[in-house]
């Protein structure tokens, strides 16, 4: 099945993460859901279970490179004078809100709120109503269309969760 690449950004604490996924749909239009699918043991999963919170960054089709920034836990967090998150992995990032990351310069973002936590095997489902969003603008040819979001088969990877 087709589907697009994502950065999944998760925070409890001062320990935050962004991991590549591509298990990421929308389940719902009242309230708005998302659904994103977490390794059972990835560090995703701990810091979205502690904090009742993810975000999902919506990738454009140039930042085919940035995903495999995220494939294995952040170890890398850059910080400004005031403690918040400016890079990870040396990737430039902005916190929305509760000081969740997401990727800058993608088409745009989610955040939200866990309403639902279901075990599925090897991976946790989790099911949040969006609080809010943000978007990345246009593909900056003046001509105001929507960018192309980043798909699997835009890249060399097999999956991503």
């Amino acid at each position: 099945m087709p589907t697009g690449l994502y950065l999944v950004g998760s925070r409890a604490g001062d320990k935050a993460n962004l991991m590549t996924a591509n298990w990421v749909m929308q389940v719902a239009t009242a309230p708005p859901l998302v659904a994103v699918s977490v390794e059972a043991g990835a560090v995703t999963r701990r810091l979205v279970a502690e904090s009742g919170a993810f975000s999902v960054t919506i990738l454009d089709r140039g930042q085919r490179g940035v995903v495999r920034s995220f494939v294995k836990p952040v170890g890398d967090v850059e910080r400004d004078a005031t403690g918040s998150i400016v890079a990870m992995a040396g990737i430039p990032v902005a916190e929305v809100g509760a000081g969740l990351p997401v990727g800058s310069g993608g088409i745009g973002w989610l955040a939200c709120t866990v309403r639902r936590e279901v075990e599925l095997g090897s991976h946790v489902l989790f099911v949040g109503e969006v609080t809010a969003v943000g978007e990345g603008g246009d593909d900056g040819d003046g001509t105001g269309e929507p960018r192309a979001p980043l798909r699997m088969e835009d890249t060399r990877m097999h999956y991503g969760g």
